[in-house]
């Protein structure tokens, strides 16, 4: 568990591997989704951050159904 980078008063287990630093709820999100990083295929911020997107993106869509 480290300290997020925006938030030091935020625990947090989040881990940016590329840039060795700790995101809390509110700041995770890749910092570089275009450009390649070696560690993406096991980055947990990486698969929160899509995760994020598919839950925003399927509340957006059942709401315009509506």
């Amino acid at each position: 568990m480290g300290r997020c980078i925006n938030h030091p008063d935020r625990e947090t287990s989040y881990h940016c591997l590329k840039y060795n630093i700790y995101l809390c709820d509110e700041c995770l999100g890749c910092r570089d989704p275009k450009i390649y990083c070696k560690f993406r295929s096991s980055c947990i911020v990486w698969f929160m951050t899509k995760k994020n997107k598919k839950i925003a993106y399927n509340a957006a869509s059942a709401s315009a159904r509506v």
